[in-house]
């Protein structure tokens, strides 16, 4: 089956110049995938608006209100990190619809997986609010989606951006639908994801947080993905495995202090299509969030489709290599945390 993808210009009109989420995060990953062939591989998902009743799931009416107005007054700040422009609403509107139709696309079984090019990213939106660089919950939303139009009863979220989502984690919170795992430097903006959040009231223990400190590499998420991610999800049995893709846990991204390469960010997405053949018929959606080292996020995502892509013939192709400082244990937190969800190895 074929592995789809989701692009339009308009995320590159949201832009600001000097600003890390800029335009040339996806101008890089285009110019390296078609570089190497790869979009004429993929089944292109056209985006679309998010439906007002569905963006109205996740986020008040005021807030949506005042992103548009906002936009439509020439643009400006929601906070000290996180921008509008003129084109941002519509942008932001396109992000989480085009996030949903790939999911949707993939639920009817139009395509087996998907990557959503989208931005700007969403992980850190509250409902009230905009910060951290996104503007809509584009992962949240297609949650949402998923539980609400389409029946599903169990959606698992897995976030290996460098930084928090708190966003995510606020909106399901209290919901034993969805599994929210991420991995994270901790303590690191924007402050949450203690192991110790783990969700509340009838959603407590779907909340499954991995807070490290830096220098964590390949190694250490490795062990993650084996030790926590694999018999996490295989508890929950989802339905549908949705991921918040950033890629500035690369050990030169400029915003952190983490050290996974290329290949370890491979290796994490091979972790979870494996995860979802054995637990949802291969149903495994991904959306872009962070990632600041243009070459970094741009081979990450080439590698990432020649995954989804199931190729038996490719070979890795990373730039830059592994990194050269000496990588930090993970064995305290990954038992820390095993040990408050009471995991157990397979």
């Amino acid at each position: 089956m074929a592995t789809g993808y989701v692009y339009d210009p308009i995320f590159l009109e949201h832009d600001l110049q000097g600003h890390p989420e800029n335009r040339q995060r996806l101008e890089a990953i285009l110019r390296v995938l078609e570089q190497y062939g790869m979009l004429e591989r993929l089944h292109l998902i056209p985006a679309v608006p998010i439906a007002a009743h569905r963006l109205g799931r996740v986020h008040d009416p005021r807030y949506v209100e005042k992103v548009q107005r906002v936009a439509q007054q020439g643009g400006g700040h929601l906070d000290a990190d996180t921008y509008v422009r003129p084109a941002s609403y519509q942008a932001a509107l396109m992000a989480a619809g085009g996030l949903v139709e790939a999911t949707a696309a993939v639920l009817d079984g139009t395509v087996e997986n998907a990557f959503a090019l989208v931005r700007p990213p969403g992980h850190h939106a509250l409902r009230g609010k905009g910060m951290g660089f996104c503007l809509f919950n584009n992962v949240a939303i297609a949650a949402r989606y998923a539980l609400e139009e389409r029946g599903l009863d169990r959606v698992l979220i897995f976030d290996f951006d460098v930084h928090h989502g708190n966003g995510t984690q606020d909106e399901f919170d209290a919901d034993p639908r969805v599994m929210y795992i991420s991995t994270h430097q901790y303590p690191h903006y924007p402050g949450t994801g203690h192991w110790r959040e783990i969700g509340q009231g009838e959603g407590r223990g779907s909340t499954v947080n991995v807070p490290l400190g830096g220098g964590v590499g390949d190694e250490g998420f490795a062990s993650i993905m084996a030790e926590i991610v694999g018999p996490a999800a295989w508890r929950f049995q989802p339905q549908l495995i949705l991921v918040s893709a950033g890629y500035d846990a690369h050990w030169d991204d400029p915003l952190a202090f983490l050290q996974l390469s290329i290949e370890g960010y491979t290796a994490i997405t091979r972790a979870l299509r494996d995860l979802a053949d054995e637990l949802c018929s291969g149903r495994l959606v991904c959306t872009l969030e962070g990632g600041y080292h243009l070459d970094a996020l741009a081979y990450s995502i080439l590698n990432a489709f020649a995954v989804l892509l199931r190729d038996p013939a490719w070979q890795l192709v990373d730039p830059l290599g592994p990194s050269t400082r000496d990588e930090r244990s993970v064995a305290e937190v990954v038992e820390q945390v095993r040990r408050v969800h009471t995991l157990t190895r397979g």
